[in-house]
């Protein structure tokens, strides 16, 4: 199983990512995650990815799309996947369907949580991370609206959209993706 996991700042998507990767038997890619674990390792590809993520701005797609082809190629990944935090943009969406081409994969299902921006923000303020800062949240909800939104169009031409309600409990939400697999 390949899934794209979609939503805003605080939407649950790590939450729901552990869940699914654990009875899928399929590794999680969360890409902010890594992200971060490539910045403080120092390498290139950290760096270069550094100033956006400080900011709480988009990776510009090249540096994202070069990273996600390193995820990919890793062995452990052969069977599927869950990509968390990537594709943020259309043309990024388009770019992973150009890969996964290119990898004699397919993409199965994008699972968006729908979520008002209202409990996004009080959702991201109750973490505890070092980046979740008012300003911060706010521009990243901003730019979810503006660049990532559109995704959701990209998938549901192509009959790959799951339209999950994120309001919901985690168990609740859980429940209607497992059913919606199937």
């Amino acid at each position: 199983m390949r899934l794209v996991i979609l939503g805003g700042p605080g939407a649950g998507k790590g939450t729901q990512a552990k869940l699914l990767c654990s009875d899928l038997g399929i590794p999680c890619l969360d890409m902010g995650q890594i992200l971060r674990q490539r910045i403080i390792s120092d390498t290139e590809l950290g760096q270069q990815a550094k100033p956006y993520v400080e900011k709480g701005e988009l990776v510009p797609d090249e540096i994202m799309i070069q990273f996600v082809r390193q995820q990919l190629l890793e062995p452990a990944v052969a069977k599927g996947w869950l990509l968390d935090g990537y594709p943020r943009t259309s043309f990024q969406a388009e770019e992973l369907d150009f890969l996964l081409e290119d990898l004699e994969q397919q993409l199965n299902w994008a699972i968006y949580f729908n979520v008002p921006e209202m409990v996004l923000k009080k959702r991201s303020l109750a973490r505890s991370r070092a980046d979740d800062q008012l300003g911060i949240i706010e521009r990243r909800i901003e730019l979810f609206y503006q660049r990532t939104v559109p995704i959701l169009e990209y998938y549901e031409l192509t009959n790959r959209l799951l339209d999950i309600n994120g309001e919901q409990s985690p168990e609740q939400i859980y429940q209607e993706i497992c059913q919606r697999l199937n």
